[in-house]
């Protein structure tokens, strides 16, 4: 059967360069849901970040470095040590200069339409507008001069000072409201909406937040359709109960099945039913966006990927949602090259990332590389 075209993916290929591990990189094409594939340190989750920075235009990066623990050691006001992220991580190998540049964008764009984050010397009138946030030090007095399309924002670039441990921290998140507060971004292009799941545990209070965006909406059904794949067909019912019940509990998540009385806590039905949950509220809430996926088998029993793929391959496409997402894992490729072969819907694309010295590259497998791969168990990991 010919498969539909597809409206098209909101970032159709990507070009990386001066990002983390990776200098140059290209991806010719990205699909409406992207699985990539690799050996460790291949650059797949590198990938992952820089479509968020992108998406985000530059306005998140404090969060890219809090999620590898990735923070110095700096002075307040005061003369206290504290924590501050570490920017210089965001930067190929780790070395910042004069006009060290990061550029992400779609493959082959103009400057206009892709993201620049450049460490710079700031002009007298930017020292001006950074105030106590920039600090003239022996290490190199540079800033971030983030710029999308005709927008721009300064940040400190608080290059690692010491190595001592600090005694008082502040969170990264409060230090970049700070920071924005005092020189904007108000000429930046808006956020491109954008959800990240990583590989970790989900709390409680992400599935909560989730959770108050889709309830009573047509997403809470087929976030319980996703559940029961998983569980099993008599689910019922799915109910976030907050800090006031008599428990004293904070938020979480219980299942009503219909031949039980006594509805039972998500979390008791194992990891693999809290990631498909997940997932099918990420799904919702990236509407319009993106959703990105760090290694995506977390938690799912290899006999259960299909399925998995066949409910993000249906609500990307209905939500109009681009997903990236990574892997390790033989059968979740193939569950992947399954549901995509049963798509009547051109969306799905496979990218191996190789990487060799300080080269990386995505290779790329059609449809019907992926599905003949699958069959005959050829590794493609």
């Amino acid at each position: 059967m010919a498969k539909d075209t597809a409206s098209g993916p909101h970032l159709p290929s990507l070009s990386v360069s001066g990002f983390r591990g990776a200098k140059h990189l290209r991806i010719p094409r990205l699909g409406q849901v992207t699985l990539l594939g690799g050996m460790n340190s291949s650059g797949k989750t590198t990938v992952l970040e820089a479509v968020r920075a992108y998406a985000a235009r530059g306005r998140d990066l404090d969060t890219l470095l809090a999620g590898r623990d990735e923070y110095s050691t700096s002075l307040d006001e005061d003369g206290d040590k504290t924590a501050v992220s570490d920017s210089t991580a965001l930067f190929y190998g780790r070395a910042v200069s004069q006009d060290s540049e990061i550029v992400i964008g779609p493959d082959g764009a103009g400057r206009a339409d892709m993201l620049s984050i450049k460490a710079v010397h700031p002009s007298n009138e930017q020292i001006e507008l950074l105030g106590d946030l920039y600090r003239d030090d022996s290490i190199g007095s540079l800033v971030m001069q983030i710029t999308f399309g005709n927008g721009e924002r300064l940040t400190p670039l608080f290059l690692p000072p010491t190595t001592f441990g600090a005694r008082k921290t502040i969170h990264p998140s409060l230090r970049y409201r700070y920071a924005r507060r005092r020189h904007g971004d108000a000429d930046l292009p808006p956020a491109l909406n954008v959800e990240w799941l990583g590989p970790g545990v989900v709390t409680n209070r992400q599935l909560a937040d989730m959770w108050e965006d889709i309830v009573l909406t047509d997403a809470e059904g087929r976030a319980t359709n996703a559940l029961a794949m998983v569980v099993g067909e008599s689910v019922n019912r799915v109910a976030m109960f907050g800090s006031t019940t008599r428990a004293g509990r904070g938020p979480h998540v219980s299942v009503r099945f219909r031949d039980q009385a006594t509805p039972v806590p998500l979390r008791s039905l194992g990891d693999g039913a809290v990631r498909f949950f997940a997932v099918a509220l990420a799904l919702a809430r990236a509407s319009g966006g993106f959703l990105l996926i760090d290694e995506a088998e977390t938690g799912i029993h290899h006999r259960l990927h299909l399925g998995f793929w066949r409910t993000v391959l249906k609500a990307a496409q209905d939500g109009n949602v681009q997903v990236l997402a990574t892997t390790q894992s033989f059968s979740c490729v193939r569950g992947f090259a399954l549901a995509c072969a049963e798509s009547e819907i051109d969306q799905g694309l496979y990218v191996r990332m190789e990487r060799s010295a300080d080269k990386t590259k995505a290779v790329e497998y059609t449809e019907e590389e992926l599905r003949v791969a699958a069959e005959q168990g050829i590794e493609v990991r």
